[in-house]
């Protein structure tokens, strides 16, 4: 396992952005107790509002987890959910989203300024639970993940595809979005006609044409067009008899640790989909997973690429990896990351597929 400072990344350990943080039904009636970005959280729909709220798990008083009991009489009784505030099991102390405590039971004279536990900026969409995750603590410097296809009704909506950690930092997860000699040893692609990057901004693009074994029938060619919106999330159009759009989202568990979704959203042959439309886009998201999937097999037992020994049929891993660590640095610097890598990046010489890699 490696961390962000073997990557030599930047001066912060986990990087800039939206991250998926849960599947949004999971989200109920009972708080949950999640880990990512190196911290304990509570992850809660408020009861008053509906909405979601993280918090930092332990309260201030005696560092009690604010999720995990299930003995206490504020858990039996119903009151751990409090309107949109959260009770501590230990003492009762109630916090509401804010973070800030607002009720201390017995309680004579006012509330400490330092009753609070840190809270974090989430958006629900998409039926996925987002978080801003940002070391300097300020505002999201992008728009929460959103995709219009999500209120068209003639899209099947996705089911969330839970893949668990990985033992590898979401540097390996990127780089996919700039490796285009991978598509023929791992995705049987015989002949990659065209791929291309294009980096603009906080956004990085690959778009790539050619046949792909797992995905498509072998008289058909995949095309897609994928964007990683920061370093979260990626969002892919394949175009062909089902459009649809991938969703594959990476959130750092612990530095070198990473947890991964995968989700395909498809567009049904009517305007309104119908229930017979379902099993259809369920699966050609099974057979999106299996190819997400031959990526995950690798990275489940890769060492680290620290340094990638680049040859000229890969993509441009030096330019992904430059784009990258604007992420992981001041915000003020960002530009400075920006104007080295803005721009379309395309591959010189012939297509590259799994053939012509193992006779070049």
């Amino acid at each position: 396992m490696a961390t962000t400072k073997d990557y030599g990344l930047g001066e912060f350990t986990f990087p800039r952005g939206w991250f998926m943080v849960a599947e949004a039904q999971q989200v109920g009636d009972t708080p949950l107790a999640v880990r990512f970005f190196g911290r304990d959280m509570v992850l809660y729909r408020g009861r008053a509002s509906g909405k979601p709220a993280l918090l930092d798990a332990y309260c201030p008083h005696m560092g009690t987890h604010l999720a995990t009991n299930t003995t206490s009489y504020i858990v039996r009784d119903g009151v751990h959910l409090d309107g949109d505030g959260i009770r501590c099991p230990y003492h009762g102390w109630r916090f509401q989203p804010s973070g800030v405590c607002d009720d201390i039971p017995g309680l004579r004279g006012p509330i400490p300024k330092a009753a609070c536990v840190r809270s974090w900026t989430v958006h629900e969409s998409m039926g996925v639970i987002w978080v801003w995750y940002d070391e300097e603590g300020q505002a999201p410097e992008w728009e929460a993940p959103a995709l219009p296809e999500w209120s068209d009704p003639a899209w099947v909506h996705w089911k969330i595809d839970h893949l668990g950690t990985l033992p590898i930092h979401g540097q390996e997860v990127v780089d996919n979005i700039a490796d285009m000699a991978h598509f023929g040893p791992v995705h049987g692609l015989d002949v990659v006609e065209f791929f291309e990057n294009e980096f603009i901004g906080h956004q990085a693009v690959q778009r790539m044409v050619g046949p792909h074994r797992t995905l498509v029938d072998t008289a058909d060619k995949l095309r897609t067009d994928t964007t990683y919106h920061g370093p979260g999330y990626l969002l892919s159009y394949m175009a062909g008899r089902y459009p649809s759009v991938i969703l594959i989202a990476n959130t750092p568990v612990d530095d070198g640790v990473t947890r991964a979704w995968h989700a395909l959203l498809v567009k049904s042959p009517h305007a309104v989909a119908t229930e017979a439309d379902v099993p259809t886009a369920r699966a050609f998201q099974e057979a999106s997973r299996l190819a997400f999937a031959q990526d995950f097999d690798v990275w489940a037992h890769k060492a680290p690429a620290l340094k990638v020994l680049q040859v000229n049929s890969d993509g441009p891993f030096h330019l992904e990896r430059l784009w990258y660590r604007q992420f992981f640095n001041r915000r003020a610097r960002a530009q400075e990351f920006q104007k080295r890598v803005n721009g379309v990046h395309r591959i010189k010489g012939p297509p590259l597929g799994g053939a012509a890699a193992a006779n070049g």
